[in-house]
């Protein structure tokens, strides 16, 4: 059956879904949501380039480190630290945070988003840095079998 991201139940592989993201992209990010109700949204993404200094106006992420390393901070640069897969990081909306450094690929997180995050809810620090579009690519939702 086709996703229904809004379904009261659900199962997700996420390896499979992990699988079919490209090699490479255009754009900094590709995801695919999981869910998506105006409580929250859950993601799956893949990072092909370091991300610049942004935040989300609208919600606060938890991302949990599915596979691949690089360094992250939060708040302020002085806060860098690598990441590696079963670390969690949280920040609230508004904090600004940046992914520099790709130490190991592919680097996939799992994202929880309260409430829910707009696709299109990233600010830059500079706006140079780039847009919604050239930040992040959506997929279409996998296949998944859901309770209703």
């Amino acid at each position: 059956m086709t996703a229904n991201v809004s379904a009261r139940s659900a199962r997700f592989d996420l390896a499979s879904i992990v699988a079919k993201f490209p090699r490479t992209a255009d754009t900094l990010l590709v995801d695919e949501y999981l869910r998506d109700t105006a409580a929250a949204s859950s993601r799956v993404f893949r990072v092909y380039k370091g991300t610049p200094p942004h935040f989300h106006r609208g919600c606060d992420e938890y991302l949990y480190v599915l596979s691949g390393r690089g360094t992250f901070w939060m708040e302020d640069p002085s806060t860098e630290a690598e990441f590696k897969p079963g670390q969690l990081l949280f920040f609230e909306k508004g904090t600004v945070h940046a992914l520099p450094q790709i130490l190991e690929e592919p680097v996939v997180f799992l994202s929880v988003d309260t409430p829910r995050r707009e696709p299109k809810d990233i600010v830059f620090v500079n706006s140079e840095d780039g847009t919604p579009e050239t930040f992040i690519t959506q997929r279409r939702p996998s296949t998944m079998e859901a309770k209703t």
